[in-house]
């Protein structure tokens, strides 16, 4: 149900040794700065504990459900998405 469009994406990268990164959608101000519309991401987590990254899309899906979860096993860390949003809050 809903636009084709919607549904938060969010990217596991498991680098095999223990350590997990989460990214995930970028904050909507994040769109309103940057043109063209797409999707844009960000790291939520980086090198963490699988729990954290587990308790974390946990919540996210608490408060929306329709997400789509993709795992990369990948040693380098990397997480294959074109361009990642570097957002931090003042």
């Amino acid at each position: 149900k809903g636009a084709h469009e919607a549904g938060a994406i969010f990217v596991v990268i498991n680098n095999l040794a223990g350590a997990f990164t989460l990214i995930g959608p970028a904050p909507q101000m994040v769109y309103e700065t940057v043109d063209g519309g797409h999707r844009k991401f960000e790291v939520l987590i980086d090198m963490a504990a699988e729990l954290d990254v587990l308790q974390k899309i946990d919540r996210e899906r608490s408060f929306d459900p329709d997400i789509w979860v993709v795992e990369i096993e990948d040693r380098g860390n990397r997480p294959f998405i074109d361009e990642l949003v570097k957002f931090k809050e003042d």
